[in-house]
């Protein structure tokens, strides 16, 4: 299993330093998020200064952009970095896709299968320069000339990741993708008995083996040395759930677990700005099946074991602390590889 992580939130000019830590200390894969900041700007900075550490977003709104302009960004980001980068896609909600991004939302599932169709098909005529005749239900591609080809890179096969959590975006990953970022709201259960059959159902009718979509996760983590870090950390990640849980996105995982009618509670307390109500709802057994827990020593073992059989990747959902020893880190990742 890989052990990747996620930059904090720091200033670029902090990011190659950063990402160069985060390559001594052994982790495989750094992953950047589109929220505050766009995701592709500090992978340059990253990869400006490693070599080895594969960098990926985690991810970057689809609909945000047209095929064209993702398939160049990453294009370009690939080429600086000697073919390190896992493109990972997610189609946002509707309302901020069509009332933040104004953008469409329409049939969103089978309109990021045709959007990473295009995007194939963009960067076969880079790779190539292949005369271009896309033609998809969404998005077409038909028209290039030399003066806005880049050109061949050294690794043109770029993996391109899905983000869901729901078995209808799982089944497109499954038709399209070449890996599922599977959301950090997840559990071994809901991932062997909803993602993964839905994963083989999407590769089934695109005639492929599901072993070809890798899997990778943030994990929600809650450790500490002392009882009292682990009931703040504890807090902190009860917090986030609840967030996540009042929004119907996710209600499938809380019914997967016989939660169905706290999600209907926290999305009321949620709407009304009962924010200190939230928390309170999320069962114990609940945070049992979508957390770790334990000291730092034992997170490793815990990982790997909460990993183990249903993910390719995985990562603690926070990123490390900048002031956090690295000696400390570097046993981490050794841990989970033995």
């Amino acid at each position: 299993m890989h052990i990747d992580t996620q930059i904090r939130d720091i200033p670029l000019a902090d990011v190659g330093p950063e990402a160069a830590r985060l390559e001594r200390l052994g982790f495989e894969c750094l992953w950047t998020f589109e929220a505050k900041h766009d995701p592709f700007l500090p992978l340059g900075f990253a990869a400006a200064q490693t070599s080895t550490l594969e960098i990926g977003t985690n991810i970057a709104v689809a609909f945000a952009r047209s095929p064209y302009s993702m398939a160049q960004v990453a294009w370009d980001v690939q080429r600086e970095s000697q073919g390190r980068l896992r493109l990972g896609l997610g189609t946002q909600v509707r309302a901020h896709v069509e009332r933040r991004l104004s953008m469409p939302f329409d049939r969103p599932a089978a309109r990021i299968t045709d959007y990473i169709r295009c995007v194939r098909a963009i960067w076969t005529t880079f790779q190539t320069d292949v005369r271009p005749d896309y033609q998809g239900e969404f998005y077409q591609f038909r028209l290039m000339n030399p003066f806005f080809n880049p050109g061949p890179v050294a690794k043109p096969e770029l993996p391109i990741y899905l983000a869901g959590l729901n078995p209808r975006m799982a089944r497109a990953a499954g038709e399209a993708a070449d890996g599922f970022h599977v959301h950090p709201m997840h559990s071994r259960s809901y991932l062997n008995e909803v993602v993964k059959p839905a994963i083989a159902e999407g590769a089934a009718m695109a005639g492929r083996s599901p072993d070809a979509v890798e899997l990778y996760a943030p994990v929600f983590a809650i450790w500490g040395d002392t009882e009292a870090e682990r009931a703040r950390a504890e807090a902190t990640v009860r917090e986030q759930i609840a967030f996540y849980g009042s929004t119907p996105n996710y209600r499938r995982l809380f019914e997967h677990h016989g939660c169905g009618e706290q999600a209907r509670q926290l999305s009321q307390h949620m709407r009304n700005g009962e924010f200190d109500r939230m928390p309170r709802l999320v069962p114990d057994h609940l945070m049992d099946e979508l957390t770790i827990s334990g000291n730092f020593n034992e997170l490793s073992a815990k990982l790997v074991a909460r990993a183990d059989g249903v993910l390719d990747r995985a990562s603690l959902y926070f990123p490390i602390g900048q002031n956090d020893p690295d000696p400390m880190w570097a046993a981490f990742v050794a841990g989970c590889k033995v």
